[in-house]
């Protein structure tokens, strides 16, 4: 009986114990992975973390609105087919130098298990997950244009990753392992910059999860913040020489944080106004 390998993050992806169990559940069940939270909370980061841990290749397919399950599975190139039957080159009898395969095609054909990151899946209409469930379910599909029939020798390892930006149906959440990723709490997040700033004063950096957590929790922000701009954020201040007095000064670089005018408006009403304590 082959060992169950146990996901345990990685040294650059800092877990907890329910993130683990969902992960594990998910392996052990060779069930899909759903994984929800806001932007910017490492759904993404999480994918690529099993696949360092499992050592294995991952196949990453971003959603669009546009996005059908079938893309998923192959397109059939007629474009460049045209184009070469109008100019001679290629061999356009040959209708299999026109296939190719998508990123659930790929991963279905690997010789290996691999990881198929399914990211953003709720940009898609809502017909999409169910049909992209069919296809995980089979495991199998024929490609119509010659009969071919792809055989995935081994199932892949899928994390989907939603926003929260639409419901997802039932059928689809019911054959998929959940888990919802909290913000960090200022512990975790501490802990995080340190991962990604190792040798950075300690003092900068806990003023600057102070303030980060400020700038959350400031009343009618459109766009609150996330960890990946916090780490860019500390990033620039580490670069300009930024240290923890002038940190307190200036508030510097606050744009790598604020994206929308309006809530650079926000802030700077809450200084005008007496209620911003930095």
């Amino acid at each position: 009986m082959t060992e169950f390998i146990r996901f345990r993050g990685t040294p650059t992806y800092l877990t907890n114990d329910a993130i683990e169990a969902a992960v594990n559940a998910a392996l052990a069940l060779e069930r899909p992975l759903l994984v929800r939270g806001e932007p910017g909370t490492g759904k993404t980061l999480l994918a690529e973390a099993i696949t360092e841990a499992l050592g294995m290749e991952i196949i990453h397919w971003p959603v669009k609105s546009t996005t059908r399950a079938q893309d998923g599975l192959y397109v059939y190139d007629t474009v460049q087919r045209l184009y070469d039957s109008r100019f001679g080159e290629g061999d356009v009898k040959d209708i299999r130098h026109y296939i190719k395969l998508g990123p659930l095609g790929r991963a279905f054909a690997a010789k290996e298990r691999v990881v198929l990151l399914i990211d953003e899946v709720d940009k898609a209409d809502l017909e999409f997950p169910n049909d992209l469930l069919h296809e995980l379910d089979r495991m199998r599909f024929v490609i119509g244009e010659t009969g071919d029939e792809i055989v995935a020798a081994e199932r892949p390892i899928v994390v989907i990753t939603s926003n929260n930006e639409k419901e997802l149906p039932d059928a689809f959440l019911r054959r998929c392992v959940f888990h919802f990723i909290d913000f960090p709490d200022p512990e975790l997040m501490k802990r995080i910059v340190k991962v990604h700033h190792p040798d950075i004063e300690r003092e900068l950096v806990d003023q600057a999860v102070v303030t980060f957590y400020q700038l959350r929790d400031l009343p009618r922000l459109r766009k609150r913040p996330s960890t990946s701009e916090l780490i860019d954020w500390i990033a620039v201040m580490r670069r300009a020489g930024v240290g923890s007095e002038r940190f307190v000064k200036e508030l510097p670089f606050l744009g790598v944080l604020l994206k929308k005018e309006q809530d650079i408006e926000t802030f700077g009403a809450a200084k005008k106004g007496g209620s911003w304590r930095n």
